[in-house]
């Protein structure tokens, strides 16, 4: 009976009952204006015909332009609503003000590191094209003495995580969008804890909306009373809000400023298929030991002092000299992020970069193929001109319609001479790019709208490390257990698959 009370009145469901009633006033508000002033629904069509001269007018995706513009112009009075609460893409302006701010001075922290840049360039000038761009961008260091390590399964990037926060002495930073109740959170928990006791400074995010519901209501609390010092990202609030639509989506892990984790995989039992979802639950991540992992550690720190309104004293978290003195130089490490508030889409840049510049193959792991113009003519024109262009999703989907969005894309894709497969035994969500045995990137960025323009995110570009060889490798096994998709697969669907694809596809920056 308890549970069912704690159900009952959580956080979640006051939060879900506010937003219905505000939504059922605002529309009851609407259509009494609509029934006793007839010139309030010509007001609504001359605010929907200047709000889609806005939309045209302003820079911005297309794609995300159509699927705004047809419920305007079509239901002026709803979808004037619906753009005023969820149609923009950006926190308030006092918050972009303190995010610019942090920002700005985390990037002169980064303008301190040595510039490798140059060394790149001497090495593989194509390469350091995309070098470039990331420092300018991203304000992302490029490193040389880090070691890679690609952990291509969940399983495997748990067991090494776990080793490695044991032997923490000095720090540990996590940052997670989501944190789920079961034996990976209960494990890490019991870690953090312990080394909270021991006077280790732990320092934990994770994003409220991507773990609502999935761990207790008071955990923050629970945390803060064991040491733990927490900061939640965007917390929800009981009013409709454009705050919804911009999440924390990144995978972080640094301990002592020595060794980092990055990749697709959240603290939930799923991802080491502790708890079997979706079948067979393949991620993947990369962990870094060296001067790369400061990388990490300045986004982390830079998204915390955003939450807190601190200013962390940063040398405090710089990799340890000695440690470094360890390290042998392993290519070059980058890793960078991905913010939704300076209209420059980082993620998709880099994937762009990749394929527009591979010479013999790219090959990609995603769980959502929803691709936008630019990134669709990047992959038809790369593989018309010879390269091999191949395309991982899953067989078995976390989200049905997200998945029959993706098929969508499969015959342009396949006609161009893409080869697209799906992962027969499940769920693939590790998000990888690997290209000509020199360049790869993993992290937390989906091919998918709302990854690529919304969400904070993150990933490591990484050139002429182990990690790429390996990655590569692990991809070539994957693929071994995938269905290659046809073209006749393609083309034997129902009229109905036909038109819902075609409505998805209008709809598709709006999922």
């Amino acid at each position: 009976m308890k549970k069912i009370l704690n159900r009952i009145f959580s956080r979640l469901t006051v939060l879900i009952l506010s937003v219905v009633l505000q939504v059922g006033l605002l529309l009851a508000a609407l259509i009494l204006l609509n029934e006793k002033v007839t010139v309030f629904y010509v007001v609504c069509r001359v605010m929907a015909a200047l709000l889609a001269l806005y939309l045209v007018y302003r820079e911005g995706n297309p794609a995300y332009k159509i699927a705004w513009l047809l419920p305007i112009l079509t239901f002026p009075v709803f979808g004037i609503l619906l753009f005023a609460v969820f149609g923009k893409n950006r926190l308030s302006r006092r918050e972009r003000e303190r995010m610019q701010s942090v920002g700005d001075r985390y990037r002169k922290v980064m303008a301190d590191t040595e510039n490798a840049v140059p060394a790149l360039t001497r090495v593989r000038p194509e390469a350091a094209v995309t070098a470039r761009y990331l420092a300018a961008a991203a304000g992302a260091p490029l490193f040389r003495r880090t070691e890679t390590t690609y952990l291509p399964v969940g399983e495997a990037f748990y067991a090494t995580m776990l080793d490695e926060l044991r032997k923490a002495q000095k720090f540990i930073l996590m940052e997670f969008y989501i944190i789920r109740s079961g034996r990976m959170w209960r494990e890490v928990h019991e870690i953090l804890r312990d080394k909270a006791a021991a006077g280790v400074e732990v320092r934990l995010i994770y994003d409220d909306f991507g773990s609502l519901f999935k761990i207790e209501d008071d955990a923050e609390k629970v945390l803060r009373q064991e040491g733990i010092r927490v900061s939640v990202f965007n917390p929800l609030i009981p009013e409709l809000s454009v705050r919804f639509n911009n999440r924390d989506h990144r995978k972080i892990v640094v301990i002592d400023g020595n060794v980092g984790f990055t990749g697709g995989i959240n603290l939930s039992d799923e991802y080491i298929n502790a708890k079997p979802r979706c079948g067979h639950w393949l991620d993947s991540g990369v962990m870094l030991r060296g001067e790369g992992v400061w990388g990490l550690s300045g986004m982390f720190l830079s998204m915390w002092d955003y939450i807190s309104g601190e200013n962390s004293e940063v040398d405090f978290f710089r990799p340890d000299p000695a440690f470094l003195e360890t390290v042998a130089e392993d290519g070059f490490v980058q890793p960078f992020g991905d913010t939704p508030l300076d209209d420059e889409p980082v993620g998709e840049t880099v994937y762009r970069h990749m394929i527009q510049r591979a010479q013999e193959y790219v090959y990609i792991n995603t769980p959502y193929l929803i691709i936008d113009n630019e990134m669709l003519t990047a992959m038809t024109m790369a593989a018309k001109s010879g390269v091999d262009v191949r395309v991982v999703t899953p067989a078995i989907c976390d989200s049905r319609l997200i998945q029959e969005l993706s098929r969508s894309y499969h015959e342009p894709l396949l006609r161009a001479g893409v080869r697209v497969y799906e992962y027969t035994p499940g769920m693939v969500h590790a998000k990888t790019f690997v290209s000509d045995d020199a360049t790869a990137v993993v992290g937390s960025i989906n091919l998918d709208y709302r990854s690529l323009y919304l969400h904070f995110e993150c990933a490591a570009w990484m050139c002429g490390s182990r990690a790429v060889s390996q990655m590569k490798a692990a991809y070539l096994d994957e693929v071994e257990k995938c269905r290659e998709i046809t073209l006749a697969d393609c083309r034997n669907r129902s009229v109905f698959r036909w038109l819902l694809w075609a409505v998805l596809r209008v709809f598709a920056p709006l999922l």
